[in-house]
């Protein structure tokens, strides 16, 4: 019922559902542990998000929560479209520092599985954006920390120009790669 598909960082995997279409709408299982299992992705989530951003240019991240609270993330967006980023902030990883951009929308259906161990962000890229996400840990707020999104050593395109982007206060403020504490080893 679904398909796995490894990114160029082997551990962030896009996840594709089917979906059944008929005059009366659609129906889509986007989630089902044992299709999850069976398909190598053994997780147990025990919270869902949901975010809705107004404007395009919205940029929420980079996010991630430290251990004992370090979370997996399940991705998908229920109605817009975003530019997914995830950046592998593992010190001992041999992808350190390099990230991942994938576009997650209604219309394509995909979903991301962000591993523990790497910072999440997205920008809006359509207006009234929803997106909800499956973690694998609770909120903490003093595991919840972040990474600078425009750190030039990550070269990360987000599509849009830095200065259209509305970001919180609190996301304005992480610090950079070369900076970020020793979370993940």
């Amino acid at each position: 019922m679904l398909s796995v598909e490894a990114t160029a960082l082997p551990d962030v995997k896009i996840i594709q559902p089917r979906k059944f279409g008929d005059h009366r709408g659609f129906f889509s299982e986007v989630y089902n542990r044992q299709a999850f299992a069976a398909a190598g992705i053994a997780l147990e989530f025990v919270q869902d998000n949901h975010s809705l951003s107004g404007a395009v240019g919205t940029l929420r991240g980079l996010h991630f929560q430290s251990p004992p609270f370090a979370q997996d993330k399940l991705v998908r967006v229920t109605h817009g479209r975003i530019l997914d980023i995830a950046v592998d902030i593992r010190r001992s990883s041999p992808t350190f520092g390099q990230h991942v951009s994938i576009e997650l929308s209604r219309e394509n259906w995909r979903q991301m599985l962000v591993p523990a161990g790497f910072a999440h962000g997205f920008v809006t890229l359509e207006p009234d954006t929803e997106v909800i996400y499956k973690v694998t840990s609770l909120y903490s707020a003093a595991d919840d920390h972040g990474l600078a999104f425009d750190d030039p050593a990550l070269q990360i395109d987000w599509m849009l120009s830095h200065d259209g982007l509305t970001l919180s206060d609190k996301d304005r403020t992480h610090p950079r790669l070369a900076d970020l504490p020793r979370y993940f080893d």
